[in-house]
């Protein structure tokens, strides 16, 4: 399924034959979609947005079994396919095409704290970006030689109630989070580096680490992975991080490694084997923070607090 704000496309093989619908995206249409499919199909969408949850959710209370998959992935499988044609017909037919080669991980849906707390958490972030954008605008007009003091009182006053206004989020999503992720935070919060905001995101985006089974696809999915960029003999770029991953916890965990490296005593470690060959500050931090990606799932996973010599 190729899913937009208003409708979404379905396409499956019958007979050998390609078959296309299109229903509304909503409960009307949803209800038509169960005439099509059977209990034991699999239904297939991408993570387009927010616009795929409503449906996920009915198909999931009804006992469809569900996929939701990265755009990206579909996109690479499409770019690999040698695709030209961009529709949303051909869209759902590619997505279909997908999950017949490559084998599919059911969707649960997340709890309603869950997705909550997504949402307070995106709306944290565009307010701090507008305290930002009127603390850049206050410090040009002030560099200009100019500044009325109407317009700087009145632009401090701003920044002031974004502030309040981010506090009380902040507020509601420590309630939140201790309701659904309590022990799991608690133990997350033994590991030295890592405090109340990064364990309720791990918390967040690992769906209480049962999204991953392996410490390293939660690395690739913040996108600390390394990407290494040679061909041949003649080219050899520098190596560095794929950025495809979580840009938000990727920020807090550049943050966590700088306290780990005093106060966590594997970060410490390595902090001082690294130094030591000449490397650079960024990598260190970046070799850190996996690091730490390593512990929290540890813990995560074994629902234990932090000792000395875990990692």
């Amino acid at each position: 399924m190729d899913i937009s704000k208003q409708t979404f496309d379905v396409g499956f093989l019958e007979n050998k034959i390609w078959k296309h619908y299109v229903f509304e995206n909503n409960v009307s249409g949803f209800k038509k979609l169960l005439k099509l499919i059977k209990p034991e199909d699999w239904v297939v969408m991408e993570a387009s947005g927010s616009y795929y949850l409503p449906l996920a959710e009915f198909l999931s209370k009804m006992g469809m079994q569900i996929s939701v998959m990265n755009p990206l992935v579909i996109k690479r499988f499409s770019q690999t396919n040698l695709y030209r044609a961009k529709t949303d017909k051909k869209d759902a037919q590619t997505i279909a095409e997908y999950a017949e080669k490559y084998e599919l991980r059911k969707w649960n849906p997340a709890s309603e704290n869950a997705n909550k707390l997504r949402q307070l958490y995106s709306r944290k972030e565009m307010l701090i970006k507008q305290v930002h954008q009127n603390q850049r605008q206050l410090e040009a007009f002030g560099s200009s030689g100019f500044l009325d003091k109407f317009l700087r009182m009145e632009i401090n006053n701003s920044i002031k109630y974004l502030e309040n206004k981010i506090l009380k989020l902040e507020k509601e999503m420590d309630r939140l989070s201790m309701e659904e992720y309590s022990e799991t935070m608690e133990n997350l919060q033994t590991i030295p580096g890592v405090g109340k905001q990064t364990a309720m995101m791990m918390c967040l985006i690992t769906d209480n680490f049962e999204k991953f089974e392996h410490y390293k696809q939660l690395i690739a999915f913040v996108g600390f992975s390394p990407r290494i960029y040679q061909s041949g003999t003649s080219v050899k770029g520098r190596g560095h991080i794929c950025k495809m991953g979580n840009a938000q916890i990727r920020k807090l965990l550049y943050l966590c490694s700088w306290s780990a490296k005093r106060w966590n005593a594997k970060c410490k470690e390595m902090y001082e084997r690294l130094k030591a060959k000449g490397k650079p500050e960024r990598v260190i931090k970046i070799a850190i923070a996996n690091k730490l990606i390593k512990q929290i799932f540890a813990i995560g996973k074994s629902k234990e607090k932090y000792q000395t010599d875990f990692c």
